[in-house]
């Protein structure tokens, strides 16, 4: 297997992958929507709310919040030695939330959480809960917890993951660089140089093949195929945890699975 980065940010990864299969990258595909935990508001305790949204509607939205994951110092729900359907300190953390609408109307962002431990808040300050009326009040208690996105959405601790063949493609002797596939090209994959038509950004290809359909050659001029041992994968975080942690993280939970497969394997052998 060959990793090369292509492209990292503090929330997106793009990874060429060569020497594996698709049934390993789906794998790690559904791994990761599925399995790697992030924190997210699971339980919210209302004590005042005189706001146009309903309790279970201002609920949902505070779940969908993003919040900032730290996996060494919690643990989840159903592995935390509590074993507490209210939690402790190790698996549970809490945020509250006041906020009034005095001389005119004010929005309450994600900003205005506070929460008993400063490495657990949201990715942004800037994400609108709710508008408030003048005179209107919210009061209320979050409790936030690790969960896995089987469960939930929410717990989902990327925006994005997906992986695609690695293009190749192909410019042949008979192109007169009418232009045509550089008009109809989506993703601006090809450039003019003179009279010659060149590959711009190789990697942004999805394989439409728009650009061979156009082509008004009898014997299209231009070829567009793709690797099947070689793959993109990109990963885009919501913020909580990296791409880097999130890719490591499923691969010990897959190694994990693995292991449990072959000991069970190994005695039903037996």
């Amino acid at each position: 297997m060959e990793v090369e980065v292509l492209e990292r940010d503090d929330t997106n990864l793009r990874l060429l992958i060569k020497g594996v299969h698709t049934a390993f990258l789906n794998a790690l595909r559904r791994t990761i929507i599925s399995e790697v935990p992030c924190m997210a508001i699971d339980e919210v305790v209302v004590i005042e709310n005189s706001s146009i949204l309903h309790d279970e509607i201002l609920a949902h939205r505070l779940g969908l919040i993003p919040l900032k994951t730290d996996l060494e110092s919690y643990n989840l729900p159903e592995k935390c030695p509590c074993q507490s359907e209210f939690g402790c300190n190790l698996c549970r953390v809490t945020l509250t939330l006041q906020k009034e609408a005095t001389d005119s109307p004010v929005t309450v962002y994600s900003g205005d959480l506070k929460s008993e431990n400063p490495e657990i808040i949201p990715v942004s300050p800037h994400i609108p809960i709710v508008k408030l009326a003048t005179g209107q009040r919210i009061m209320l208690e979050a409790y936030a917890k690790l969960g896995k996105g089987k469960k939930h959405a929410k717990w989902q601790p990327v925006s994005m993951c997906t992986y695609k063949y690695m293009p190749r493609i192909g410019i042949l002797e008979n192109c007169d660089a009418c232009g045509e596939c550089i008009r109809i090209c989506p993703k601006k994959v090809f450039t003019r140089t003179g009279n010659r038509i060149e590959i711009r950004n190789l990697i942004t290809c999805t394989l439409c093949q728009d650009c061979v359909d156009v082509c008004p050659k009898d014997s299209k001029a231009i070829r567009v195929e793709w690797e099947t041992n070689a793959f993109i994968f990109h990963v885009e975080t919501n913020g909580g945890l990296s791409p880097e942690t999130i890719i490591f993280e499923a691969l010990k939970i897959l190694d994990e699975e693995f292991k449990e497969l072959i000991k069970e394997f190994k005695v039903a052998k037996a």
